[in-house]
């Protein structure tokens, strides 16, 4: 949508004598409802002047644009208006503004931020700003802003646009469910791709640490094209009318350079951010895809709360003392270790609704996060019709009932709000604060009261299978859990053994069970295995130079580090360049290394972490043996089926 769209010459007054900032937002407003753009005046000035107490909406420069988004807007509209002698706006610079664009946007959609970008851009331009500060007539005015917007984004009908060669032509944004590796590793592959290319990339990393590198909205709205390589939900509104490819994280990492030049060449789909669908998901997105990246993003989320939880719990275990007539009490024999095991229990309590809450706010948006989060809480409290009239204890549905409850509260969410969009545009305010949590809340009490037990045989059904398990059996379960971990390298294989050893111990936490529990077992396995392919790798590089390229040779050790932190992901570009060789050396070093460790019974509470929780780990030793086993494997295994490289 263009500017000139927007604007009428009756919402345009120049050289206006308004002498104080009350006066200037009167008579906009004004300006607004002669352009027919609102539904209801007085509404729309109460929505202005509350944008305006929380903060200035002046720019540098002279010039402010302030503006709201309410149902009393009847289409999306600019007025504009420029000052004889300037006011004071409260701008950063301290300088008086005298250029105005007062912006109404409807709910529905993000209009607002499409032109507020797309003035931003133009603005900073000075010229172009003295030229509309010049103009002595509506249609002076219009046509400053008609030529300069085409040269810019181009004639209306579609020709490219010219661009400072300054600015990033390409944006891209990168995000995997952990936030550690495979984030930067895209970014790091789409950056080297642009440069090679003779292409300005600038990546977005959305990762552990949060957003890293915030793409400006000046920068979207400049962009020829946006690349979305991302395993979870990532904001996307913004880019609303851009064309954005969505690919998986992997992408980024393996065919940066393609993305780059169809990204450049504004070769995808235009993105639309309103609807009912998720943001994210493009039109034709696999139910698989959406799915893993919903799953993804509870489990993201997740996390921090299962590994500080888990680890405290962990140390609660490694300061007290076993006292076999009180198993029970393990863990608050001594108050250190009593201190420890509160705190971890007390982070661990909020795992469950928080992986719920996530996946249905993926699915659904922020309608759907109060229903996740009361499904996952309702699910770990094991509540029941039959334990409501007291016929029955509590049975709790752990792990799979929040999973479950976060895709049922997000789907349902997302029905709920497309039924809403036929309600009358005056509801609109009472839909994100009443009808949308009290359906939420009560279905989710319905659902996980009518479905909870089922799901609770299940789980407990699930629990007594595994601790049911013979040696060998658990030996083949640890070498499976364990090879999967390196067979894509934190690809949909590595992530499902992964969020099974974390959900194991989700459910060996609720269900109370020991250090020894074969649960914790898993996670260990799943660990271990993750942690040999990029150590076997670095082993490699370190003792049969011959097998490598000196680049190769060079990255290498880095692998040490990676394996040792639990970052699988350092073996990718090695399986990249060699797949056939690389990856069934690393698997079967990693099947060798869980197989042992369960076999040694070492036991894992933190699903993260690497060499940095060996400390409360159970059986240490046969763990660091499991590990240097498996690695020294995934070594032979390498050096014996790489051929010698030249020098």
């Amino acid at each position: 949508m263009r500017i000139t769209d927007l604007l009428r010459p009756q919402s345009i007054r120049l050289q206006a004598a308004e002498a104080h900032r009350d006066a200037v937002l009167e008579a906009l407003i004004g300006l607004q409802a002669a352009g027919g753009h609102l539904a209801d005046e007085g509404a729309y000035r109460a929505a202005i002047l509350a944008r305006e107490a929380q903060g200035t909406t002046a720019i540098e420069a002279g010039i402010a644009v302030p503006h709201a988004k309410t149902d009393a807007v009847e289409s999306p509209g600019l007025a504009a208006m420029t000052l004889a002698r300037g006011v004071d706006w409260g701008a950063l610079d301290g300088a008086p503004s005298d250029l105005f664009f007062m912006i109404a946007s409807p709910p529905q959609g993000n209009v607002h931020l499409e032109i507020l970008s797309r003035l931003m851009v133009l603005l900073m331009d000075r010229s172009f700003a003295d030229r509309l500060r010049a103009a002595r007539t509506p249609e002076e005015f219009l046509e400053a802003i008609d030529r300069a917007e085409a040269e810019k984004y181009g004639a209306p009908a579609g020709e490219a646009a010219p661009r400072a060669a300054a600015g990033p032509r390409v944006l891209a944004v990168t995000a995997c469910p952990t936030g550690i590796a495979h984030t930067y590793m895209a970014a790091e592959a789409l950056e080297k791709a642009g440069r090679q290319l003779g292409i300005p990339v600038k990546v977005e990393t959305n990762g552990s640490g949060g957003v890293k590198n915030a793409l400006t909205a000046a920068e979207i709205a400049a962009a020829d094209g946006i690349i979305v390589a991302a395993d979870k939900k990532v904001d996307t509104d913004r880019f609303d009318a851009k064309p954005v490819l969505f690919v998986p994280v992997a992408d980024g990492i393996h065919k940066a350079a393609a993305l780059v030049q169809r990204a450049a060449a504004g070769d995808a789909p235009i993105h639309r951010s309103a609807g009912g669908a998720p943001q994210d998901a493009p039109a034709g997105e696999g139910l698989a895809r959406r799915t893993y990246k919903d799953l993804m993003n509870g489990v993201s989320h997740m996390l921090p709360f299962v590994i500080g939880g888990g680890i405290l719990i962990a140390l609660a275990f490694l300061l007290d003392t076993f006292d076999p007539s009180d198993p029970a009490n393990f863990g608050m024999g001594t108050p250190v270790a009593a201190f420890f095991k509160t705190v971890g229990n007390a982070a661990f309590r909020f795992m469950l609704p928080v992986l719920a809450g996530y996946i249905a706010m993926s699915i659904a948006d922020r309608p759907g996060l109060v229903a996740g989060f009361v499904g996952g809480s309702l699910a770990a409290s094991g509540i029941s019709f039959a334990t409501v009239t007291g016929g029955a204890d509590p049975v709790a549905s752990g792990f799979l009932g929040a999973l479950l409850a976060g895709f049922a509260g997000g789907y349902f969410m997302l029905a709920v709000k497309k039924l809403c969009e036929r309600l009358p545009r005056s509801l609109e305010g009472i839909k994100p604060i009443l009808l949308y949590p009290v359906t939420g809340v009560l279905f989710m009490g319905l659902f996980v009261c009518a479905v909870g037990p089922f799901v609770g045989a299940l789980n407990h059904g699930l629990i007594n299978f595994l601790e049911s398990l013979g040696g060998a059996s658990k030996i083949l379960l640890g070498a499976v859990l364990g090879g999967m971990m390196s067979i894509d390298m934190g690809g949909p294989f590595n992530k499902a053994a992964y969020v099974t050893g974390t959900g194991a111990i989700a459910t060996a936490l609720e269900a109370g069970l020991g250090q020894g529990a074969i649960e914790y077992r898993m996670m260990a396995s799943v660990m271990v295995g993750g942690m040999v392919a990029p150590i076997a790798i670095a082993l490699c590089t370190t003792f049969f130079k011959s097998k490598f390229t000196p680049e190769e040779r060079k990255s290498g050790p880095v692998n040490y580090i990676m394996g040792l932190c639990f970052i699988t992901e350092g073996a990718i570009p090695f399986a990249a360049a060699d797949p056939l060789r690389v990856i069934p050396s690393c698997v079967a070093g990693s099947a060798v290394a869980g197989a042992l460790s369960m076999a040694f019974g070492c036991g894992l509470m933190a699903p993260h972490g690497g060499v940095f929780v060996f400390p409360v780990v159970t059986h240490v030793a046969g763990y660091a043996a499991s590990l240097a086993a498996g690695s020294a494997v995934g070594m032979a295994l390498l050096a014996a089926l790489k051929k010698d490289r030249a020098a």
